[in-house]
Parts: structure tokens; C-alpha cells; sequence
């Protein structure tokens, strides 16, 4: 099941800062919320932030139109975008896409102090998007009233800087512990020895959220007191594991949430920028030139040609092009945000063009599922416990050869052992994820066992109750019916007449007889009728129930 599409690109417009008042900007953004249209203003004269701007030849309005433009710059507006309208907009979709099996991601793009960060993460009493999808994400887990589904959520949280990946799990080092990328051929880049923690509730994801966000590299510019040295990624994993224990087969849906908070493109100039801020700054423009380039080589449309489009895109010349590929131009639902300022008229400009130009990027988005059998799985397991017991028998041997006198080959030895270490380590890890992921489907197996039960009880019940209490009918002959009078005087002569009373009370005793045993007859079909629609009721709904269940998961009878 595909799910291709361009990508979603929304825009929003901050309200003005301290030093914009405090200089008399005026706002250049004007945005129809019926249209969804955004139109740039050319710049008064009297704003010296703008001067550059005026020496131009011409200067003049620039309109666009998105999938989303969010007024964001004054509270009293009628169609003020809140943290909230955003998320309901943008974050909850990208959700159900994720349950659906979708991968997804959401990246924020902008000038430095555009409120990306805000939109992202927001401030304490006010969440942001990432927030909130974390909290929704757990709400809908403890919603789900279905017992044959289990769920897994790990998540990561890891920084760009300089053109170096950090885990923002570990702590700080000196000198700094980067990480090395490496590319799988079905999941494409990945970040190695890159910590993921499983989490269980909102509360554990928000703390580690903000261990995170708490070790991230952030410092003060004259643009922006707290801007973002480097590009932040957060990334959720979430797994449904769907089990008929009937079949004993599993159904697994994995789908990857990918938020993104790109730290912001800056002028040295306007920055003032100097030493490490402006070695900073440059690995930012770098990245985010590599970011622009990538976006115009998938959105020309003569990059149809998936030949040609894989050797002329140039993920490789960034870090962060290089693990944001399967997002960009892959198996991936994408967005992308564009925060502008509201009095920068060089700025915006450049940020609503490269947002123009990301709305023509197609994506193959896929369900990821899988069909496991218990059996497989039981396979699995001992296919990694007998690779570690290699693995621990070729460390053993490792350790031997350590004590030879020649330094060389101690250290080949001892990388060598490092490396079976690391290996060793992450097929420990795998196969305890495996049983995790297997003592859920025998939580699953309980749930839906007990919910069977139930079932069962509440059946058993309502049968011994109708045993106890059957319905009665009345008999027909206790019914007194109105007689006609022609009969009534054809039965006083017939009762006058001798000889016949013993003829009537025969034919009296014979009628008696016949109706009872019609009647208990009578009774005894009502009640097995009873019984059988009944019967079909629950078969029919558990027929519901499983082509219901067919359909949510993608699964062909």
C-alpha cells in the first residue's frame, strides 16, 4: 500500500521582537486565511534594517500560496494561528499517519530568530509541536481499547554540530564523543552506537526530552539571545504488534516520527559573528545550502529519471542532507515548516522561495509491515543466541592471543576484540528487543483469552438464566373469546340433546390434550430459536470484528 505525495509545506509569522519595536519596524507580511495565500509587502524607506534592500532596482510584492500560512503575529487578530491550530493542522495528520504504518517527518526552516524552536518545542506553558505529538502519541496508546494489539515506543534525540552527530543522551565530554554514519541497504543512513531508550508514558519521553534539550549547543548571537548552534533531530519509533492467537500469526506495523529543528541561516554581518560563533555559523550555511540544492535537484522535474535523479542529488555534501535522504526524497510522509520574520524583507524572501520550491518534491511513502509466525520468531532467537555464543567464543580466543609479546599484534588484537565488543553488543540488544517484542504477544494472547472468557461468561449466564426463568405462554384456553350468538344457540341445543355429553367432554379431553402439547411444542421452539439467533448474533459479530481487524491491518483473506 503506497502512499506517495508532494510534500506539505506550511508557513508561519512570529509577532516582532524587543529591538523590532524599539526601531518602529513594520510588518511586511500580510496572509488570507480563506486562500491560504502570503504576500511579501516592499519595504518603507524609513526602516534602516532594510537599507541594502532600497538600493535594488525594483522591489515589489511577492505572493505565494501554501498548504497552510499561519498568522502568528498579533494575539488580538481574529485568525491568530496558536501553538495549538498548528499541531492540529500539521501534527495530529502526520500521526494518524503513523499509525497507519507510515514513516513521517516534520522539519522547521528558517532565518535565525524566526521561531523554529518555538514552533517546535515552545516554551514551558505553552508546548510545541514535538510536545505534543509525544502526548497525543501516548493518549491514543492508552485509548486503545483493542486487547490483540501490544505497542513499543523507543525514541533518540542526537545533534549536528559542525558537521559532527552527538547523542544528546549522553553527556557532554571533552574533548566531544561524535558518532560515525553509516547507510543500510533497506533502511537507508543511519547513526551508529546512537542511544534509543524505550519509553512507557508521556512523562518518561518529556524527561528525556528535555535531558536533551538541556545538553544541546545553544548560545547567544545579536540576532537572537538563544540561538540554536546546531541542527537537532528527535526521533520516535513506534511499533504495533498485532496478534491472532487463533493463527498464531503477528503482525507488525513499524513507523518512524522524525521532527527536525534546523538551526537558523545567519548573516555574519548581522550577527556580528566572530571565532567559534562564525565557524558555527558557516557549518550552518553550508548544511543548509547542501539542504537547498538537495531540494531543488528533487523538485526539477526532469529528475523523473531515478537514474539520473540518485547520481545528480547531492545528499553526501552534508551531514545532514545525508541522514535526512529517506525523508527528503524516499520512503517518507514529509512537511516542512517555514518560520519567517515579519520586518526582514531579504530574509523572507529567500525562505518563502525555498519553500515554494520544497512544495514540488514527490515522496513514496510505504507501509512498513511485516507477517512474523511465533514460530519465526522462536527461529530468531536462536539464530542470535548461536551468533553470540560465536561471538563470545572468538572473544575468548581474542583474549588469549592478547598475551602474545609482539605489540602489534596485541593491537590488532585488541581493536579486533573491539569490534566483536561492539558486535557482540548490538546482537545482545536485538535479541532482547525480539523477546520483548515476544512476551508482549503473550500479554497480547492473555488480553484477548480473558476478553474471550468474558464473552463466554456473559453468554453462559444469559442461558442459565432463560433455564431458570422460561418465558411462559398462556394457554388459549383460559381465554374466554366472544361468542357469536348463532353458535351460542346451536351449542345450548346440542348440550339439550341426550346422549351427547359423553361425546362432548371426549372431544373436550382430546382438544385439552392437543393444545398442551402444542403449546410445551410451541415453547420449545421458541426457546431453541432463541438460541440460535443468538448464536448467529455472536457469530456474526465476531465475523465484524475480524474483517474489521483484516482491514485496519492491511491483511487479504
Amino acid at each position: 500500500m503506497a502512499g506517495g505525495g508532494n510534500v506539505k509545506v506550511v508557513v508561519r509569522v512570529r509577532g516582532f521582537l524587543q529591538r523590532e519595536r524599539d526601531r518602529g519596524a513594520e510588518c511586511l507580511i500580510e496572509m488570507d486565511p480563506d486562500t491560504q495565500s502570503t504576500t511579501l509587502l516592499a519595504p518603507p524607506s524609513s526602516d534602516p534594517a532594510n537599507k541594502k534592500t532600497q538600493s535594488r532596482k525594483i522591489v515589489e510584492e511577492k505572493s505565494f500560496t501554501f498548504d497552510n500560512s499561519f498568522w502568528s503575529h498579533n494575539t488580538e487578530d481574529e485568525h491568530y494561528a496558536t501553538q495549538e491550530d498548528v499541531y492540529n493542522c500539521l501534527g495530529e495528520e502526520f500521526l494518524d499517519h503513523n499509525f497507519e504504518g507510515y514513516h513521517t517527518c516534520i522539519f522547521a526552516y528558517g532565518q535565525t530568530g524566526s521561531g523554529k524552536s518555538y514552533t517546535m518545542m515552545g516554551s514551558p506553558d505553552n508546548s510545541g509541536l514535538i510536545p505534543r505529538t509525544c502526548e497525543d502519541l501516548f493518549q491514543r496508546i492508552e485509548a486503545s481499547e483493542s486487547p490483540n494489539i501490544s505497542y513499543s515506543v523507543r525514541v533518540s534525540y542526537f545533534e549536528v554540530y559542525n558537521e559532527h552527530v552527538r547523542d544528546l543522551f549522553q553527556p557532554r565530554t571533552d574533548p566531544p564523543h561524535y558518532l560515525k554514519i553509516r547507510e543500510s541497504p533497506t533502511e537507508g543512513p543511519y547513526v551508529k552506537d546512537l542511544t534509543e531508550i524505550q519509553v512507557r508514558n508521556y512523562q518518561e519521553i518529556l524527561k528525556y526530552m528535555r535531558l536533551g534539550d538541556h545538553s544541546r549547543t545553544v548560545a547567544s548571537t545579536k540576532m537572537n539571545d538563544t540561538s540554536s548552534r546546531s541542527h537537532a533531530v528527535f526521533t520516535i519509533m513506534l511499533k504495533q504488534i498485532h496478534h491472532d492467537y487463533r493463527t498464531d500469526e503477528t503482525t507488525e506495523r513499524l513507523a518512524r516520527i522524525r521532527l527536525v529543528d534546523l538551526a537558523g541561516s545567519e548573516r555574519a554581518k548581522a550577527t556580528e559573528a566572530t571565532g567559534q560563533r562564525l565557524r558555527e555559523g558557516g557549518n550552518i550555511n553550508k548544511s543548509l545550502t547542501t539542504l537547498g540544492r538537495v531540494i531543488a535537484a528533487l523538485a526539477d522535474p526532469r529528475s523523473q529519471n531515478k537514474r539520473k535523479a540518485r547520481d545528480i542529488v547531492p545528499y553526501r555534501d552534508s551531514i545532514l542532507t545525508w541522514l535526512l535522504k529517506d525523508s527528503l526524497g524516499g520512503n517518507s510522509k514529509t512537511a516542512m515548516i517555514a518560520c519567517i520574520a515579519p520586518s526582514d524583507y531579504d530574509e523572507t524572501l529567500s525562505t518563502l522561495r525555498y519553500a515554494d520550491q520544497a512544495k514540488r518534491i514527490r515522496t513514496k511513502a510505504v507501509v512498513n509491515q511485516d507477517h512474523v509466525s511465533s514460530a519465526e520468531k522462536d527461529a530468531q532467537i536462536m539464530e542470535m543466541q548461536e551468533t553470540i555464543r560465536a561471538l563470545r567464543w572468538t572473544l575468548d580466543q581474542h583474549q588469549e592471543q592478547a598475551s602474545a609479546p609482539v605489540m602489534k599484534a596485541m593491537q590488532e588484537s585488541a581493536e579486533a576484540q573491539s569490534e566483536k565488543i561492539r558486535e557482540f553488543t548490538a546482537k545482545y540488544e536485538d535479541m532482547l528487543q525480539i523477546m520483548e517484542e515476544k512476551l508482549a504477544i503473550s500479554e497480547s494472547k492473555v488480553r484477548q483469552l480473558e476478553s474471550e472468557k468474558e464473552a463466554q461468561a456473559i453468554h453462559l449466564n444469559l442461558v442459565l438464566e432463560e433455564l431458570r426463568n422460561p418465558i411462559r405462554i398462556q394457554s388459549a384456553t383460559t381465554v374466554e373469546p366472544k361468542e357469536d350468538p348463532v353458535a351460542r344457540k346451536e351449542h345450548t341445543k346440542s348440550v339439550s340433546r341426550p346422549g351427547t355429553p359423553d361425546m362432548i367432554w371426549e372431544d373436550e379431553g382430546f382438544h385439552s390434550e392437543g393444545a398442551e402439547s402444542d403449546l410445551e411444542g410451541g415453547a420449545h421452539d421458541s426457546e431453541m430459536q432463541a438460541e440460535m439467533e443468538a448464536l448467529i448474533s455472536d457469530l456474526g459479530l465476531f465475523k465484524r470484528r475480524v474483517a474489521a481487524d483484516h482491514e485496519i491491518f492491511g491483511i487479504n483473506v
